[in-house]
């Protein structure tokens, strides 16, 4: 079996909207530079995601040099949404949690909202120390997540995407495989390992960065959203829960927490530290 290799990259600008797949990427404290700044709130400041509006799928953020962002989206013109001055915070409630960020003035709320269908806000997180705290049980003090789910990267393997899907073949819904790995949202995709080889991960090194695996990835109904469609179908929960269950969770991929800063790059070695 040849050497793992990390296979690409992956940042998702605005939570739950399509990203792009830059060939490195600068890894911060609280997760990828630029990934997971912004996102779309509801009128009662709550996030708003795939969860509530699988359409966010079918729309591309992309970052610019300045931290900005390129919005795409099906029957939308192009929008270029500059960073947002700080001159007023919203309490925005993501998953229990609140945190203090920017409203975005401009056309871009009337954008998302006709896009949508329904009244929402863009927001912006700009001030590292408003990030929040990783769920105790698995953090160190003072590690913290910009609006990633609960940790600052995911990692999966293409390996274990092969299996699942050979999985979902056998299964009553094997119309709807084999799965894209965009179904899964990752930061970084590893080649060249076993199936479910991250499962006995504790630390790995990307290149010249370590991380700590922290704990698998819960999965949620988003995964059953086709990415390219914005449908969605039974897979890959059902076989999850069949075959990928750990206590009350059904899991695909591994969360990690950077003990250092660095840059990874597609290309780089990925060595299993402990």
């Amino acid at each position: 079996m040849p050497n793992p290799v990390l296979r690409s990259i992956h940042v998702h600008p605005v939570k739950s909207v399509a990203g792009y797949a830059p060939c490195e990427a600068a890894v911060q404290p609280w997760g990828l530079a630029g990934d997971r700044r912004w996102t779309l709130i509801d009128p009662s400041a709550k996030v708003v995601t795939q969860r509530q509006q699988p359409r966010l799928a079918l729309a591309r953020a992309e970052s610019l040099p300045d931290g900005g962002i390129r919005l795409t989206a099906p029957g939308r013109e192009p929008l270029t949404v500059a960073v947002p001055e700080p001159v007023g915070t919203t309490a925005v409630e993501i998953f229990g949690d609140k945190v203090e960020m920017v409203p975005v003035d401009g056309p871009v709320d009337s954008w998302f909202s006709d896009y949508l269908g329904a009244d929402v806000r863009l927001a912006h997180l700009d001030d590292p120390a408003r990030r929040r705290p990783i769920d105790p049980e698995y953090a160190r003090p003072g590690e913290t997540v910009n609006l990633g789910d609960g940790f600052p990267l995911l990692v999966t393997t293409l390996a274990s995407l092969d299996a699942l899907n050979s999985l979902i073949a056998q299964g009553d819904h094997a119309d709807e495989g084999p799965l894209p790995m965009t179904r899964f949202r990752p930061n970084a995709v590893v080649d060249g390992t076993a199936p479910w080889a991250e499962d006995d991960w504790k630390r790995i090194a990307i290149g010249e960065v370590t991380f700590r695996v922290a704990k698998p990835c819960g999965r949620c109904v988003i995964t059953t959203t086709d990415q390219r469609t914005a449908e969605r179908g039974k897979e890959p929960l059902r076989t999850l829960a069949r075959y990928r269950r750990f206590g009350d969770r059904v899991v695909f991929g591994q969360n990690l927490v950077p003990e250092r800063t660095g840059t990874i790059r597609i290309g780089d070695p990925v060595i299993v530290v402990e």
